[in-house]
């Protein structure tokens, strides 16, 4: 049975790393798209990516991780049931990408010192602000030919691509913890202890008229299943209601 995935972060941490997730998935999906359409999303997306790597210690958390999952495949290296290959495999990429991270002067910093990004950030910030009179130099830019658009997106892009790379890496690792199980609840209501861990996945039925809000901590979460509600927007789904919940 085809289901929907929902998931929930269990600390700060998790919470700035599913946001940049998102965000990454946002601008390269762009690169598929029709720019002087698709514009809107690429560039919000990506000054969001570049004001949630200025606000929070990213680097520093993924470093952290990094250095955590290379003990990790290091001490996993010694079992006989690893395939060794896949495990050297990616202990080269956790080494190269922590190198990398190390450096004193992170490549996506460039990105800020960008004179045409700093004018389109500065007025992409303001509600209405990127209209096509406020900001021709973004409109000649849409005009220019296709892969000269497309080669320049593709620049920018690259100088995050360590810390994508990174990302991407981590949170493979922490979804890998959990397994899925059948959870059923008599009211539509589940709770339990949420100690050591960080992420919840919450699968339920395509097309069932309700979905998972999850409030807590790694010490202690709730799931509460809703549904639509025309009065209030959303009311409690009272229910037996089965789901698959993966602890990560």
């Amino acid at each position: 049975m085809t289901s929907i995935l929902y998931e929930h972060p269990l600390n700060e941490r998790i919470r700035n790393y599913l946001k940049l997730e998102q965000l990454f998935a946002q601008v390269e999906e762009c690169l598929t798209l029709d720019i002087s359409l698709s514009h809107q999303v690429f560039f919000n997306a990506l000054f969001a990516i570049l004001d949630t790597l200025e606000r929070n210690d990213i680097r520093g958390d993924l470093i952290k991780d990094l250095e955590k999952l290379e003990q990790n495949l290091v001490v996993w290296s010694k079992s006989p049931e690893i395939d060794n290959s896949a495990l050297q495999d990616t202990l080269r990429e956790t080494v190269a990408l922590l190198s990398q991270l190390k450096s004193p002067s992170p490549q996506w910093l460039q990105l800020k010192d960008d004179k045409f990004l700093a004018t389109l950030k500065q007025r992409f910030a303001m509600q209405g602000g990127s209209s096509s009179f406020d900001l021709p130099q973004l409109r000649f830019w849409l005009v220019q030919p296709e892969q000269q658009t497309r080669e320049q997106q593709s620049e920018w892009l690259s100088l995050l691509e360590n810390m994508y790379q990174a990302l991407a890496l981590i949170l493979k690792f922490i979804r890998q913890r959990g397994t899925y199980q059948q959870i059923n609840t008599n009211n539509g209501f589940f709770q339990e202890s949420g100690d050591g861990l960080l992420l919840l996945r919450m699968k339920v039925p395509e097309g069932a008229e309700y979905y998972p809000t999850v409030s807590g901590n790694r010490i202690r979460y709730s799931i509460r299943f809703m549904c639509p509600c025309e009065q209030t927007g959303r009311k409690y789904c009272d229910l037996a209601i089965p789901f698959e919940l993966a602890r990560c």
